[in-house]
């Protein structure tokens, strides 16, 4: 049984003063699990160069089995799925009390083997992504699958978790072993020493809550439901077939009850017909990712039984700073958790203080732009703007050419020419939008200026909109920037 020290989650037991609304990982109780999902459907849809190395990590992975498979090469086939053995670092899942993990161990490896042997799928190129196998091969679902992914990613995922340390400032332990890496140069498992953080419970990977969801997003019935049935009906009144009934009005139609009968409703069925469709597969795969979105605040606050996000008190935590040089690095940080939060989940990865140009010139806040609707999408699809980079003042007198042209200064075609200046007060803030407009005309870059007051605007618009990501303040800023 899990105790109340067990399921203390990360921010808490490292004291960041900061709660799953404003951090970028998904923020686990140490020794239990939370029941969500690492989901590569979800890891495809971030588009950023992070997740596109998941993504060729994954592929690689899965190929190199399938071409075992191909090859009968059973020894070195279980070898392979044996590095996907039981860990709980992820603490990812619905397991009770202290956390289990449910990965491919030596056991099941023996038996994800022999049914990727025995189905179809595995041997005629119909399973292309590892998520593939929750529709077609038995006794693999989300958990196993999540698990799976999780271990395949450890690499990238250890970066991401050292990153987060450093950032947040949970310390680090050094020569920590780092479980079995994927190797796809030399295609087996490796081990090495690494900084990771450590609890009594174990060592602690962490995920970005952006790559999670509460309900994976392959489901078996599903596909077979709304995709594949329908598809076949479609076939079988082609064929004019003995389940073709042919109505009053001359209508044709094949009931999904039918085919269920004839064809089986098992993976093995679902497999036998999608080979005979794949374009079925291939549409309901581009839709998944289409239409898989990240887990949103208040989805979070329930699947974690806390209490919905306080975005008045965050708020509050940054206005209520004091102007002045002074308390600059307080300012920034409660800007930056401010932003996470509202600007959740188009922007994230945060970095603060990022260096460029050999370290001639630093960034306060820069952003990775993952948006695939609202405001950030509409930018990433008509300027350059993969990154979105914030520069805070904690001044209330007037912002000159000299903050204007700093933070243009930062813009580059590859990382981005959007930037959000932000400010306590402004005295002319006519002369302030003029500045930023001249930047606008003169090619160097889209700055968007926010004050006390606006900043007040966007978070009411975000909780009124139950956070969708329209940001009208900022929508009706920049196109005055162009007009």
């Amino acid at each position: 049984m899990a105790t109340s020290s067990s399921k203390k989650r990360v921010s808490r037991h490292f004291s960041l003063g900061r709660d799953q609304t404003t951090l970028d990982f998904v923020d686990i109780p140490i020794g239990s699990d939370i029941p969500v999902f690492l989901d590569p459907s979800r890891i495809r849809a971030m588009g950023t160069t992070w997740s596109r190395e998941c993504e060729s990590l994954l592929q690689h992975f899965f190929q190199r089995l399938l071409d075992l498979i191909r090859r009968s090469d059973r020894a070195s086939g279980l070898l392979m799925l044996e590095g996907l053995s039981e860990r709980n670092e992820f603490h990812l899942g619905f397991s009770k009390g202290m956390s289990q993990g449910s990965g491919i161990g030596s056991k099941f490896a023996l038996i994800f083997w022999n049914a990727l042997n025995k189905s179809k799928a595995g041997k005629t190129g119909l399973l292309h992504d590892f998520e593939d196998a929750c529709l077609f091969i038995e006794g693999v679902g989300p958990d196993r699958i999540s698990d799976a992914v999780c271990n395949i990613l450890r690499g990238p995922l250890i970066r991401y978790t050292q990153d987060m340390c450093r950032y947040y400032g949970i310390p680090l332990t050094k020569d920590v072993d780092s479980g079995p890496l994927w190797n796809p140069q030399s295609e087996c498992w490796e081990n090495s020493l690494v900084e990771l953080p450590a609890t009594s419970y174990g060592k602690i990977l962490l995920v970005p809550k952006t790559a999670v969801r509460h309900k994976f997003s392959y489901d078996y019935q599903n596909y077979y439901t709304h995709y594949l049935l329908p598809g076949m009906q479609e076939h079988e009144k082609s064929l004019n077939s003995a389940l073709v009934l042919v109505l009053r009005d001359g209508r044709k139609k094949v009931t999904k009850k039918s085919l269920r009968e004839k064809y089986g409703v098992d993976k093995l069925a679902v497999a036998n017909q999608t080979i005979k469709h794949p374009d079925i597969l291939t549409q309901y795969k581009k839709d998944v990712i289409r239409t898989s979105s990240p887990l949103t605040h208040y989805e979070f606050s329930e699947i974690e039984n806390i209490d919905i996000p306080r975005f008045d008190r965050i708020l509050k935590n940054a206005i209520d700073i004091k102007p002045g040089r002074k308390e600059a690095t307080s300012y920034e940080n409660a800007i930056e958790a401010l932003l996470s939060a509202v600007f959740f989940p188009s922007l994230t990865y945060p970095t603060k203080q990022d260096v460029i140009h050999d370290g001639r010139k630093r960034i306060d806040i820069t952003y990775t732009n993952i948006a695939r609707d609202g405001f950030f999408n509409w930018l990433a699809l008509n300027y350059s703007a993969a990154n979105i980079f914030v520069e805070c003042k904690n001044y209330g007198e007037e912002i000159a050419n000299p903050e204007v042209d700093q933070l243009a200064g930062r813009f580059g075609p590859s990382r981005g020419v959007v930037g959000i200046l932000i400010c306590r007060s402004v005295k002319n803030e006519n002369l302030l939008f003029e500045r930023c407009r001249d930047t606008a005309k003169d090619n160097r870059g889209f700055i968007i200026h926010l004050t006390d007051e606006d900043l007040k605007k966007v978070v009411q618009d975000y909780v009124d909109s139950d956070g969708k990501s329209d940001y009208p303040v900022l929508r009706k800023k920049f196109r005055s920037l162009i007009m």
